[in-house]
C-alpha cells in the first residue's frame, strides 16, 4: 500500500489514551482493597496483575552492595537497587552474554566460515544451536542477513517498513549522513529549526553542517524557546514559527522526546506543518525508541535516527539506526556511499559499478560490527515477545503511579506542612510524555541526588536543576516505585537538614 493510500494525516495525530487515567486506576484499586492509595498493597496488587512482570527476570538488576556510592548502613546490601535510569543506559539482558559467547566461539573455531557461512560450512555442533546467522542452502549468507532478520523486530517497534530502516553506526554519525542528503540550503531556504536545549550531539551536528555550507549560524539555526516561566514547548508556538518562517526553513529537526524535560513532541502535527511549508522534517528518537509507540511511516516523517543503548538495552555505544521514508527511496540519495550500500545480489562481483540499494539501506557504508549486533539482538528478542503496545500501556500506569505518589506527598499545596516542594516539569498529559519524569526541588538538587545514591536509587541529574527518574516497563515494578518514594522521602529529609 503506498503512502497516498494511507489514512489522511489529519487522522494520524497522537490521540489521548482511551485507557483509564493512572490516578483513577490507583484510587479505584485502593477502594477495592479498602486501603489508602499510597498503601503498599496497591503496588503489590498492580504487580500481581502485571502480565509483563516475567520480563523483569530477563535482565540483570544491580544489587545495592555493588553500587559505588552506596551507604550500606542505610540499605539491605542483598536487595536489588532501584534502577530508574533506563532513559540513559538500559539494563543488560541476560541473553547478551550467551549470544556474544556463541559468536566468539564460532569465530575461534571456524573463523571465516562463521562470517561468510554456507549451508555446509557450519559444523553440527554450531549449526544445530540457535544462531544469529540464518543459513540458507546453496546461498552465501553475508553478515548483513543478520540485520535483515532483525529488521522485522526492529521496524515493528518503529512503525516503519523494512526498506525504511537501517541499523548502522552511532546516532550522531547517522545524523550527519542524513543531513548531508536532506539539508540542501538555497539563498531563500537555508534554516534548520530545533527546540531549545536540544541534546548537545544534535546541536553540534547542526552547527557543523551549517558551517560546512558556509552559513551564518545565528541566522540559520532557528531555536524555538519555551515561553518565559515555562519549561516545555507549546505545540501552538512550534507551529506558529513554522507557519511564519517556513519559506526560509530547509529542515525541521526536533527530538521525538526531549532528554531533559521528558516532553513527547507531537510528531505528526510538526511533520504535517513543516511539509505543508515545503520543509523536510526529521526527528532524533534517542529517548523515544523503545519508550513510546511510533508510527513514522504513517505520520509521513521524512527521516529519523536513534541510538539503542537507552530503552533498547544494547549496551553503551550500541548499534544505532536510521529511518528514511519510502517516498524518498528513489529521490534522496546518500551523499557518502560505501560497499555495504551496494545491492547484496551483485556486491561480490567486485566490478566497482555501484548498484545502490534503494531506501535506507543505501546509506549503510561499512561492515556492521557483529558483537554489537549480538547485544541488540538479545534485547529485540524481548521486545518482540513483549510488544510495544503492551509496554506502552504498562508505562502509562507505572509512570502515572509514580506521579501520583510524588504529588500526594510533595506538591505545592503541601507547602504549609513545611515539607520540601517537588515540582514535576514533565507534561502531566500521558500522551505528551514517556517513562521519564523530571523533578525540580525547593532544596539543593545535588544534596537530593547524593542522598538518593546513598540509598541505592540509580537515576541522574541534569543542569540546571533536574533529577530524571524513568521507571521502565520491561524491568521495573510498581513495588519499585513504592520503594523509591520511601527512599525519596528519606533522601529529601536528609537534604533538607543539609540546606
Amino acid at each position: 500500500m503506498g503512502f497516498s493510500e494511507q489514512p489522511s494525516r489529519e487522522d494520524l495525530v497522537m490521540e489521548p489514551s482511551s485507557l483509564e487515567l493512572p490516578a483513577d486506576t490507583v484510587q479505584r484499586i485502593a477502594s477495592e482493597l479498602r486501603c489508602h492509595p499510597t498503601d503498599e498493597r496497591v503496588a503489590l496488587h498492580l504487580d500481581e496483575e502485571d502480565k509483563l512482570r516475567p520480563f523483569r527476570d530477563c535482565f540483570y538488576i544491580p544489587k545495592m552492595q555493588d553500587l559505588p556510592p552506596i551507604d550500606l548502613s542505610l540499605v539491605n546490601k542483598d536487595e536489588n537497587s532501584i534502577y530508574f535510569l533506563g532513559n540513559s543506559l538500559g539494563l543488560q539482558p541476560k541473553m547478551v552474554k550467551p549470544y556474544l559467547e556463541e559468536e566468539l566461539e564460532k569465530w575461534a573455531k571456524i573463523s571465516r566460515a562463521s562470517h561468510w557461512p554456507t549451508a555446509d560450512t557450519l559444523p553440527d555442533y554450531l549449526s544445530n544451536k540457535p544462531s544469529l546467522v540464518t543459513v540458507q542452502p546453496d546461498l552465501i549468507i553475508h553478515i548483513t542477513v543478520i540485520f535483515d532478520c532483525l529488521y522485522e523486530r526492529k521496524f515493528k517497534n518503529r512503525g516503519a517498513k523494512e526498506r525504511e530502516v537501517v541499523l548502522m553506526n552511532g546516532l550522531t554519525v547517522n545524523l550527519h549522513l542524513l543531513l548531508l542528503s536532506f539539508f540542501k540550503p538555497t539563498p531563500k531556504r537555508y534554516k534548520i529549526v530545533l527546540e531549545a536545549k536540544a541534546f548537545p550531539s544534535d546541536h553540534y551536528a547542526i552547527e557543523s553542517q551549517l558551517q560546512l555550507h558556509g552559513l551564518n549560524i545565528e541566522k540559520s539555526m532557528r531555536i524555538i524557546n519555551p515561553r518565559e516561566g515555562e519549561e516545555t514547548l507549546r505545540l501552538e508556538d512550534i507551529l506558529e514559527v513554522i507557519e511564519k518562517e517556513g519559506d526560509s526553513i530547509a529542515v525541521i529537526l526536533f527530538s521525538g522526546l526531549h532528554f531533559y524535560t521528558g516532553q513527547f513532541f507531537n510528531i505528526p502535527a510538526i511533520t504535517k506543518a513543516g511539509q505543508v511549508k515545503g520543509c523536510f522534517v526529521g526527528f532524533d528518537l534517542a529517548h523515544a525508541v523503545g519508550n513510546v509507540e511510533l508510527h513514522l511511516h504513517d505520520w509521513g516523517v521524512d527521516f529519523a535516527f536513534w541510538c539503542s543503548y537507552k530503552y533498547l538495552n544494547s549496551g553503551a555505544g550500541g548499534l544505532a539506526g536510521a529511518f528514511v521514508h519510502e517516498k524518498h527511496a528513489h529521490t534522496i540519495k546518500p551523499a557518502l556511499v560505501g560497499w555495504f550500500g551496494h545491492e547484496l545480489s551483485s556486491r561480490f562481483k567486485m566490478d566497482n559499478k555501484l548498484k545502490l540499494i534503494s531506501g535506507a539501506s543505501g546509506f549503510r557504508i561499512s561492515n556492521p560490527p557483529i558483537l554489537l549486533v549480538c547485544s541488540l539482538h538479545a534485547s529485540l528478542e524481548i521486545f518482540r515477545q513483549a510488544t510495544m503496545k503492551a509496554l506502552r500501556r504498562k508505562s502509562i500506569l507505572l509512570t502515572g503511579y509514580l506521579e501520583y505518589m510524588i504529588k500526594h506527598y510533595y506538591s505545592k499545596d503541601k507547602a504549609e506542612s513545611k515539607k520540601p516542594i517537588v515540582n514535576i516539569i514533565t507534561p502531566s498529559h500521558v500522551e505528551e510524555r514517556g517513562c521519564q519524569l523530571t523533578l525540580t526541588f525547593s532544596v539543593p538538587m545535588n544534596h537530593v541526588f547524593q542522598e538518593l545514591e546513598k540509598r541505592g536509587v540509580v537515576c541522574d541529574k541534569r543542569d540546571p536543576n533536574g533529577i530524571r527518574v524513568a521507571p521502565v516497563p520491561l524491568y521495573n515494578s510498581f513495588h519499585d516505585v513504592y520503594k523509591f518514594v520511601n527512599l525519596f522521602t528519606s533522601a529529601l529529609n536528609s537534604a533538607e537538614t543539609e540546606k
